[in-house]
């Protein structure tokens, strides 16, 4: 059991690292923009009076905002280990400031939903960019025996503010209205955390985040380096056992999320409005499984220092696949309690696959691995909301969908305790 001090020290410890300080107030702001603009894009696409949205429409929404991003991030990661880091946070906090503009004009003018959704699409990948650079930076900010530590400190600050992100949505919408002006006036307030954002990225030194030059630096043009940015991103991850072992954990429990979200929304509208109440049930479902992410956050350094960083990944996967089987009821109570204990149980998978990619990845391809992670996070979510999608009731009553969650969790347990032991940590 952690001392009454340990908060103190933690905080004592935060503040002996004026640059890491800066790196988690940049990471807290932007996540907090994040989740209000996704939380906002989410009211006005799939619960809104003036729109309609089924389980392909749905299915469709995700693929549009996070596929195309996600094959072509890796290629642009390249960027993350060539350029400035702090260049690139400004510039790509410039463009989202932007292009959220370009959406808000989108929603009150009434626009369709693909072309909102490739507004958003832009948006969400300038953020996912963003993300991959502070985490690729983090190394530089803290002392590589605290860089577990500090990283669950991130990853939890992040979650909350995402949270509170998409929680205070609730109040605009509420204000402004549930129709497309409504919804527009909702997505224009995402400009004020964007804008402060850019300017905590202003505040970094140059070349404080890196990256640092060594051999294993991907030389030549910055086209080439681009070009071959996929390659030498997955060449890099299949290179390190725990990096591998971890992400293929960590997609299997995308996997899942993707079902078990496409049932939750299914059931929410056909049960609930499409109003307030409705994105109100979805949001506390989010919310469980934000706040089973947070709290494993803060459990994970303990977990890996007694059982290790191979162990304590297998433990999550095969509680996790317990989970899933005891929410195959498909009561929405009890969905709730199993998003809490899945979203633990992912998080603590997800922060050691953070570890191995800022402990075991030369900084010089950090960038790659963190940008190939991002693009399988999200492609393995797709993939299975769009194959649930495919055989799914429109109630979304289908308790086989929830049992296959089961074995992909079982799947990813049996893919990471084998690629683990390859080379497995000791911490």
């Amino acid at each position: 059991m952690p001392s009454r001090g340990a908060p103190l020290a933690l905080w004592r410890s935060i503040r002996a690292l004026p640059e890491f300080a800066r790196l988690l107030e940049l990471r807290t702001v932007s996540q907090f923009g994040e989740g209000l603009f996704q939380a906002g894009l989410a009211g006005a696409l799939w619960f809104n009076p003036e729109r309609a949205a089924g389980a392909w429409a749905i299915a469709g929404a995700f693929a549009v905002l996070f596929v195309p991003y996600s094959l072509v991030g890796p290629f642009a990661g390249a960027l993350l280990d060539r350029w400035d880091r702090r260049l690139v946070l400004i510039g790509a906090n410039s463009a989202r400031l932007v292009l959220i503009a370009v959406v808000t004009a989108m929603l009150a003018a009434g626009a369709s939903d693909l072309l909102i959704l490739l507004g958003a699409l832009v948006v969400n990948g300038f953020g996912r960019f963003l993300a991959s650079g502070l985490s690729a930076a983090l190394p530089h900010v803290v002392r590589r025996g605290e860089v577990l530590t500090m990283n669950s400190v991130a990853t939890a600050a992040a979650a909350a503010a995402a949270f509170f992100g998409a929680a205070f949505m609730l109040g605009p919408r509420a204000l402004f209205g549930s129709d497309d002006a409504g919804s527009a006036a909702t997505i224009s307030i995402v400009a004020v955390p964007v804008a402060v954002a850019l300017v905590l990225s202003i505040r970094f030194p140059p070349r404080v985040l890196g990256p640092d030059d060594s051999a294993r630096a991907v030389h030549g043009s910055v086209f080439y380096a681009v070009a071959t940015g996929w390659v030498h991103g997955a060449r890099t991850v299949l290179a390190v056992p725990p990096v591998a072992a971890t992400l293929a954990g960590l997609a299997a429990h995308r996997m899942v999320l993707g079902i078990n979200t496409l049932l939750v929304l299914l059931m929410i509208r056909h049960t609930d409005t499409e109003s307030v109440a409705g994105i109100g049930t979805a949001a506390l479902f989010l919310g469980a499984t934000g706040t089973g992410a947070f709290l494993a956050t803060m459990a994970t350094p303990g977990l890996v220092a007694r059982w290790g960083r191979y162990v304590t990944p297998n433990g999550a996967l095969a509680f996790a696949a317990v989970v899933q089987l005891c929410g195959a009821g498909l009561q929405l109570p009890v969905m709730i309690v199993c998003g809490f204990l899945l979203g633990a149980a992912g998080q603590v998978v997800k922060l050691c696959a953070d570890t191995a990619m800022q402990v075991d990845v030369d900084d010089a391809l950090r960038g790659h691995v963190f940008t190939v992670q991002d693009a399988l996070f999200w492609m393995a979510f797709v993939a299975a909301i769009s194959a649930a999608a495919a055989v799914i009731p429109p109630d979304g009553h289908a308790p086989g969908l929830a049992v296959t969650g089961t074995v992909v969790y079982l799947i990813g347990l049996a893919v990471h305790a084998t690629a683990g032991r390859r080379g497995r940590p000791l911490g």
